[in-house]
């Protein structure tokens, strides 16, 4: 009886719209008025709409670049405040800042700083590259939403990674030092190998996060210039309640809710295998 609330409350709000999308994916519903059955039309059109098909591409780039930098920058920001520095502790609650601010206000911000601050500073010192807004050219307008989803997704990974850091007892560093290990070979042989479960953490999360990346782009770019950096959220979102092709997007959801499961099934399988062999 303690469960039943909950229960209800998840199946209202998660499982019946859920499962209202994959019935209407299977019809012609524009969102508002009748609908027939179609049938798995939807489902061959997604493959076939080539704005569908440049919003997987613009997404995979990203999602991929972002894991890999993400999971880089936050193993070493990790590394570094587990080691013996001043103020530890506090520079571990400063890094995690960015983990409790607003995606959309983040955004928001940087939005300003890529149009707004950095033009004026490269005008002032007449450097050309920087000149001009790079939320403004298709080609380089991703590298924006990267460089903002990466700061922000690296404070909750570099938490993952010290708690990792913390369940490697010490006398194994002092074994391997009075062994001759150097660094390197420290962390390579010892640090590593005990942190690849919390390694295979933080891919599988950043992944799957990234590759559902809505409010970066919302906030810096709105999916432009033109459809340049139109996520799949995005596209699933505008043109599914807005441009009447609910079903179409629904089945386009379906699709890629497969896609995200399949993903981070091989990510887990792949990478627990690899724990295993280190």
């Amino acid at each position: 009886m303690m469960v039943l609330p909950a229960l209800i409350l998840f199946f209202s709000f998660h499982t019946f719209p859920l499962m209202q999308g994959i019935f209407y994916s299977f019809t012609d519903y524009r969102g508002y008025g009748d609908w027939n059955f179609i049938g798995i039309e939807n489902y061959i059109n997604v493959f076939k709409d080539p704005r569908i098909l440049n919003s997987y591409q613009f997404t995979f780039k990203f999602a991929i670049i972002s894991t890999i930098l993400v999971n880089i920058i936050s193993l070493t920001i990790a590394l570094g405040l587990n080691s013996k520095v001043k103020f530890h502790k506090t520079l571990r609650g400063i890094y995690f800042m960015p983990n409790i601010l607003s995606i959309l206000i983040v955004g928001f911000v940087f939005k300003f700083i890529f149009s707004v601050f950095i033009p004026e500073i490269g005008q002032s010192f007449g450097i050309e590259g920087l000149a001009k807004s790079i939320l403004g050219d298709k080609d380089s307008a991703w590298i924006a939403i990267v460089i903002v989803g990466v700061w922000q997704a690296a404070a909750l990974n570099v938490i993952l990674y010290l708690s990792g850091l913390a369940t490697i007892p010490e006398d194994l560093y002092e074994a391997s030092g009075l062994d001759g290990a150097s660094k390197w070979q420290q962390f390579r042989h010892v640090t590593f190998p005990l942190i690849a479960p919390f390694f295979t953490i933080n891919m599988v999360l950043a992944m799957k996060n990234f590759l559902m990346v809505f409010d970066h782009v919302v906030a810096l770019t709105g999916g432009g210039p033109g459809r340049s950096t139109q996520s799949i959220s995005l596209l699933i979102y505008e043109d599914g309640f807005t441009g009447g092709q609910f079903a179409l997007q629904s089945a386009n959801a379906v699709i890629y809710f497969f896609v995200i499961v399949t993903i981070s099934i091989i990510q887990i399988r792949f990478l627990q295998k690899r724990e295993v062999q280190m």
